[in-house]
């Protein structure tokens, strides 16, 4: 009998990977760090706010130009792994991300902030589509790479647990830049362990990488995002217009190029699958839907119920915690019922633990937020995690990369969506606080920049003075988080319905081909 060049390919393939597993632990370490980056700087925000003194735009746009610069990106870096190597380009991007974290930590005004937050931005849409493309190409057992595709998801939950007690911790012992300089121990570990570890592998005919598309889409995106933010806090002037149909126009600029290229970007046509848009359409709502909440909600916890860092982090902990063990039984559940069941009805428990928070008050006790915040992270992980298995099992094996590009593309503008327009409706509520009558010139005008200003403000006024301020500028804050946590349930919501309809007759595959 003749071996052929096949039967030794087909042997090669076969063949465990030597250290699979250890490599997967240095993977998993880049995806526990972006999960955790993502989460820490909400405590630290009140420390940035009063060293830095941002206004309440610049504010935003420091919590939320990382994640649209990630979402612009993550297409685009996708496809550079595929030409350049996966390998290559993690390793990278891991020595730019622990570089850039410094000029964070180390950041002097709000506009430096501002553009160190971007660069990790860029940095970081190098990591994700890296990690999973390797864990493709390491594992070819179909049932090992699904437990390493779980792993991979759980630990980026697992990361946002994380972030916020150590960022705690931190923040209670050394200056706000700490929760950045974090991050340089574990790249370094991930560098040096991934040249040893790690395979190479990249697509052997990729096609050019497109230029002209990978600006197309970060234009599109960043103006899209800019737009919407920009009209939420100041009107839909001329300048918000123009912003907004110049993405407009780049995006279908974008989609309708990729459609010519021999080796576009992105396949477009994966939308024409109803199971993979209406999985997509969930996790991009889910997010906008919570991430406006999340990045005010450390606040709320510090600067209204005066908790210290790491009480904060701990208070946050049980939407983590909720989120990994309902994402390790999501599959089995949605295999018992139903696909559309479980999404819709994970979603509708969000929306409805949003809508408790319209009852909240400066003095609302921590077993009702407790409660609100472990129904979220339950719901967000049957969620996402059959949304994942969804998007991944609609599209041929193939293109299952370009198909989890296009998922965290979804959840990063998600989240940059909802800090735009939900931190925009909280913003625009508190700046229309009255201050109390007889207080020195300027004092309410500084108090109605943030939160973090009217402390510094009611700080420098004699105690009865500062403290009938300091209550003011919390009562109003609480107030724009009421109507955001409204905004938000009603979204959440309007997912679940649109859940329930978009998977009909969607099925979880036994052995999905991540």
């Amino acid at each position: 009998m003749t071996t052929t060049r096949d039967d030794i390919a087909a042997e090669k393939a076969a063949v465990p990977h030597p250290g699979r597993w250890l490599a997967m632990a240095v993977l998993a370490l880049a995806v526990l760090l972006v999960g955790i980056d993502a989460t820490v700087l909400g405590l630290a925000t009140p420390y940035i706010s009063e060293d830095l003194r941002p206004s309440g735009t610049q504010l935003l746009w420091i919590g939320d130009v990382y994640s649209f610069v990630i979402a612009g990106l993550l297409v685009s870096m996708g496809s550079l792994g595929d030409r350049i190597g996966r390998k290559k380009l993690l390793l990278v991007g891991s020595v730019a991300f622990g570089a850039v974290s410094v000029l964070n930590a180390y950041a002097t005004t709000p506009e430096m902030m501002i553009v160190a937050r971007a660069l990790l931005g860029v940095a970081g849409a190098t990591l994700m589509p890296s990690t999973l493309a390797l864990i493709r190409n390491i594992f070819h057992d179909p049932r090992e790479r699904s437990l390493a595709v779980g792993i991979w998801g759980a630990m980026a939950s697992a990361g946002a647990a994380v972030g916020p007690v150590v960022g705690g911790f931190l923040l209670e012992h050394f200056w706000w830049g700490s929760v950045f300089l974090i991050n340089l121990p574990v790249m370094a570990v991930l560098v040096l362990v991934g040249i040893k570890l790690l395979p190479e592998s990249k697509n052997p005919a990729p096609g050019p990488w497109d230029l002209a598309s990978v600006g197309l889409s970060l234009v599109g995106m960043v103006s899209v995002v800019y737009a919407i933010k920009e009209a939420a806090a100041h009107g839909f002037g001329p300048e918000v217009a123009a912003t907004a149909v110049l993405g407009v126009v780049s995006l279908i600029w974008f989609v309708r190029r990729q459609r010519t290229l021999t080796a576009p970007l992105l396949n477009v046509e994966l939308f024409r699958n109803r199971g993979f848009s209406g999985a997509v359409l969930a996790d991009l709502l889910t997010i906008l839907g919570l991430s406006g909440l999340v990045f005010f909600l450390s606040q709320f916890l510090q600067l209204v119920q005066e908790r210290q860092p790491l009480e904060a982090g701990l208070a946050e902990l049980p939407a983590a915690l909720g989120a990994v063990t309902a994402g390790l039984i999501a599959g089995r559940v949605a295999r018992r019922f139903s696909v559309r069941a479980v999404v819709a009805g994970g979603l509708a428990a969000v929306g409805g633990a949003l809508g408790v928070l319209t009852l909240l008050d400066r003095t609302t006790g921590y077993p009702m937020l407790g409660t609100v915040l472990l129904v979220v992270g339950v719901g967000a992980g049957f969620a996402f995690t059959v949304t994942a298995d969804v998007i991944l099992s609609s599209v041929p094996k193939e293109q299952a990369g370009a198909a989890s590009a296009v998922s965290e593309t979804a959840y990063e503008l998600g989240a940059a969506l909802g800090i735009a327009l939900l931190g925009s409706i909280v913003t625009g509520v508190y700046r229309d606080f009255s201050a109390p009558a007889g207080l020195p010139a300027g004092a309410g005008d500084a108090a109605r920049e943030s939160l973090g200003g009217a402390w510094e403000s009611a700080a420098a006024l004699p105690a009865q003075q500062g403290a009938a301020l300091l209550t003011t500028a919390q009562d109003a804050f609480v107030d724009g988080l009421r109507l955001a946590a409204g905004v938000g349930s009603a979204v959440l919501l309007a997912a679940a319905v649109a859940a329930w309809f978009l998977l009909r007759g969607q099925k979880l595959a036994d052995g999905v081909e991540h």
